[in-house]
């Protein structure tokens, strides 16, 4: 019993020495590594950039003065933005006889439908600019608006008969923007106008069938009643709402 005990002893007093021993020798952890930094990506090289056109032959500057021709239209109309490849492809595929990719009649209403929307764009300032006068015009109290938006007010009230729109009639008359631009005047030129009632601007042809012979009335007249989105350049933009102030002398009788 006193051996088992001696030699337990020795076991335990080995293991306790060759525990010292590993926790004398062990190595301290080890510093974690430094952190990589990620890979510069390279940046692609610039692309070269087009020669400039130059034109050499006659087909070039036949085809350089299609695109300055037809771009000056357009831009005129108020395109201001295409797409060259699109525009390319259409000219080759019709000059050089390939399947087209829209017919004739579709291509034509498209572009109906763009120079539409386009002109009203352009014009959209304007129609904004008179909408918002004419609102305001027809608070004062002596200005009086009929059915159609035609705005009028008496300056002078005559007491001969009323035109009817078959009638000729003759006038002086002063026509301005509403900025105050005057565009035409009878009275300037010195001589009246005579013209059918009916083949005038439709807020002419309403306005006069107001006034009785003698009169001077002042109209304020929306582009509607006037001469439209398209205007009548140079002198009258798309959408301008109009002033005429117009003295109705007489109804002339018989006139050819």
């Amino acid at each position: 019993m006193k051996k088992i005990l001696i030699a337990a002893a020795a076991v335990a007093m080995s293991a306790g020495a060759t525990a010292q021993t590993k926790t004398s020798t062990a190595k301290p952890p080890a510093k974690p590594a430094p952190a990589t930094k990620p890979a510069t990506t390279a940046k692609p090289a610039p692309k070269p950039a087009a020669p400039a056109f130059v034109m050499k032959t006659g087909l070039d500057s036949l085809s350089y003065a299609l695109g300055i021709l037809d771009g000056s239209f357009f831009k005129q109309q108020g395109i201001d933005k295409l797409n060259y490849t699109a525009l390319l492809e259409g000219f080759k595929d019709m000059i050089e006889g390939r399947e087209l990719k829209m017919n004739p009649q579709m291509a034509d209403q498209t572009l109906r439908q763009k120079l539409q929307e386009a002109a009203t764009k352009k014009i959209q300032p304007t129609i904004d600019e008179g909408t918002k006068f004419l609102a305001e015009n027809k608070k004062r109290p002596e200005v009086k608006e009929t059915a159609s938006g035609l705005q009028y007010e008496v300056i002078k009230l005559g007491t001969g008969p009323m035109p009817a729109d078959t009638n000729t009639v003759k006038v002086h008359y002063t026509g301005t923007l509403i900025n105050g631009t005057k565009f035409d005047s009878s009275r300037d030129r010195g001589e009246p106008a005579q013209f059918p009632l009916n083949a005038v601007i439709r807020g002419w042809t309403e306005g006069v069938q107001l006034m009785p012979v003698g009169s001077v009335y002042k109209f304020y007249i929306p582009y509607q009643l006037a001469y439209g989105a398209q205007g009548s350049p140079p002198v009258i933009p798309g959408g301008a709402t109009l002033i005429f102030e117009v003295e109705l002398l007489d109804i002339v009788q018989n006139a050819q």
